[in-house]
């Protein structure tokens, strides 16, 4: 029994780390996914994962205006470990370590971050994303969630 253990969480791990060598797990985050509460034309697009690489971005609109917006890259780090780009307003990327990688959820951390300190999508349902962030922002824990449906992308 114990050898049984030992033998699942070999296994475990091995998977992980291959999941971590490649982004295809990630293809459902490909397309187009509008806010499920904001207006019109808030919401994040990927492309398709291509040269090892996701690129994104989001846009938040309220009252008829962008507020926020936010260019996105998934790729490797020069330490060869995939990671979230984060860039929003146009500064400086950070980067969020993936985690966690499979085929329905992606989980990056940077527990060095100001806030956030994770970065989470989740595929709830086909065409349902559950995405959130999350950390301590001065002293208190704090999560900010972002639900999506997927829509056909613009031509």
């Amino acid at each position: 029994m114990r050898t049984a253990a030992v033998v699942a969480a070999v296994l475990l791990v091995a998977g992980s780390a291959r999941a971590q060598d490649s982004l295809a797990p990630l293809s459902w985050l490909a397309g187009c996914w509008k806010a499920e509460n904001g207006e019109p034309g808030s919401g994040e697009q990927w492309m398709p994962l291509a040269g090892d690489t996701m690129m994104g971005v989001s846009r938040t609109v309220r009252g008829g205006k962008t507020v926020t917006w936010e260019f996105m890259r998934i790729a490797r780090r020069e330490d060869g470990a995939y990671a979230f780009f984060a860039q929003p307003a146009g500064r400086p990327p950070d980067n969020f370590k993936v985690v966690e990688l499979n085929a329905q959820q992606v989980v990056f951390e940077n527990p060095a971050h100001e806030f956030p300190q994770k970065i989470v999508y989740r595929l709830e349902a086909p065409g349902k994303l559950a995405a959130h962030i999350e950390g301590v922002r001065n002293g208190n824990p704090r999560k900010i969630e972002f639900p999506m449906l997927k829509v056909p992308c613009p031509q």
